[in-house]
Formats: C-alpha cells, structure tokens, sequence
C-alpha cells in the first residue's frame, strides 16, 4: 500500500539505504504537518523528516543513511524527533535503527498491524517510561549478609582468629560469601519491582545485564510520575546498600512490542528490519 495523497511530506527515498522509522501515531496527530519544515533526523548530513500514512495511522520517518552507526550525534537526533512528536500526542516508539526496505513496506506494515498499533497507542497514550537499574553497594551489602547469616558471620570470624584460616577454608568462606551475596541479589530484585511496581501502570523486566541486579522498566502516566519518583526516593532510604539508577521519562520503547522493529543480524551497525 502506498503513501496517501497529500499526506505525505517531504521528498522520499532517494538512496538504496530504505526508510529509517523513527515512530508511529494516529495520523490525526495534531503536529505532523510541521514536521518536515523542523525536524531534522539521523544521518549526515542530517534527513529530513517525513511523515507516512495508511488509514488512521502514521508513521514518522526519514530516508536512512547508507552506514548508520550508533553514534551520539544519530542517538540524540532520533531521541529529539520522538520528543518533539511526543510532546503533542502518542507516539510508539521504534528502537534505533529501525529501517525498512522503502516507504511502501513502511505503509504495508502498518496496514497489516493497524489493529496492534492503535491499540496499544490507546493503552500508551499519556504514558511514559521509566527505567530502574539496580546494583549493590559491595561494602554495605557483605556487611548487610554477614548480619543476617549468623553461620557465615562465625566461620568469618574463626577464620579471623586463626589468622585466615587454611587454604579449604578460605575456599570455603569465599563460596559462602557469593552464595549469601546471589541470594541477596534475586530478593532485592523482587524487591525493586514490589516496591516500585504499585506507582506503575505496567512493568516490563529487562534482559540481564552484568553489573546490575535489577533492570525494570515502569510504565508510568504522566500526572503520577512524581508519586513514581518519591517511590524510588523511599525505595533508596529503605534499603541504602542499594544503588539504583532511575532514567526517565522516556517514550515507552518497552511497551510497543510485539511490534516489527526486530534485530537484524549482529555488529556495530545495529541496524533492524521492519518485518
């Protein structure tokens, strides 16, 4: 399916590299005859944006670059154009480096989907996301395992007295401590999601990272966000020997899918199809 007439703005692929998606809306989003004269997307130079519509939806695109690499200079630019059309309606957001083959896959895509997107522009509408990382502080937490497990707290300190104690017991202390340290783990992260979930609409739990013990986005409307962000605050005063990094608001990535933006292959291009 094709673009419709005279709701398209801009130029259109003029390259082989496809059509980089930057998101979609309701294409009675009231700011998308504005884009193509303000907004400038990734690449360099930088492309200007377009907007793609079949039936009541639209997608925000512009022509991708030959080699898009994730830069700062492209993250910023796709972070700017989601910002700015999110400001005046919902937008789903697409992962950078999302790119379809041209417009028309962009159109057959959303036609195939349109029951999926307007749904979930339905349930996102304002919505943002939070991300929460948590971590341990190492010196607060093995003081924190050592009061609440008696056993360890002794044989640390039998090892103590004998000067460290043999080569098996030192083994043995040092198994102890990460197994006390593990267990520690996975019930502060059931503790951040707990605690924080309640302020929430939706969770979405994140891949495993190493580093982190936590890694949870919340799905947060916009006029609760402050009751999210005191959560968090009494989440650290709660529990000290944690360390937690709270990124937001952010459009709410996490949320979109299932949708078509799908890693394409591996390496530094990150770029995805749109299937």
């Amino acid at each position: 399916m094709s673009t419709s007439p005279g709701t398209e703005t801009g130029t259109g692929n003029d390259t082989s590299a496809g059509t980089y998606v930057y998101g979609i809306t309701a294409g009675s989003h009231s700011a998308l005859p504005s884009f193509a004269e303000e907004l400038r997307g990734v690449g360099d130079p930088a492309r200007p944006v377009r907007v793609l519509t079949a039936g009541v939806l639209a997608a925000i695109v512009s022509d991708a670059p030959e080699k898009l690499r994730p830069k700062r200079k492209d993250l910023l630019a796709h972070q700017h154009v989601l910002e700015e059309a999110g400001s005046a309606g919902c937008v789903l957001p697409m992962r950078f480096g999302s790119v379809a083959p041209d417009d028309d896959a962009v159109t057959a895509v959303l036609t195939e989907r349109a029951e999926h997107y307007k749904e979930r522009l339905e349930a996102l509408e304002g919505k943002v996301e939070y991300n929460v990382k948590a971590s341990h502080d190492e010196e607060a937490v093995l003081h924190r395992v050592l009061a609440e497990n008696p056993e360890l707290r002794a044989f640390t300190e039998a090892n103590r007295r004998a000067g460290g104690g043999s080569y098996e017991e030192r083994v043995r202390l040092g198994e102890m401590v990460v197994g006390a340290v593990k267990a520690r783990e996975a019930e502060d992260a059931v503790d951040v999601r707990q605690a924080l979930e309640p302020s929430a609409v939706a969770v979405s739990v994140g891949a495993d990272s190493t580093g982190w013990l936590a890694n949870v986005s919340f799905l947060v409307a916009r006029d609760s966000a402050e009751l999210f962000i005191t959560a968090t605050e009494q989440l650290r005063k709660a529990r000290p020997y944690l360390e937690l990094r709270v990124n937001g608001p952010l459009p709410p990535y996490s949320f979109v899918e299932p949708g078509p933006a799908e890693p394409a292959g591996t390496g530094a291009e990150q770029r995805r199809t749109w299937d």
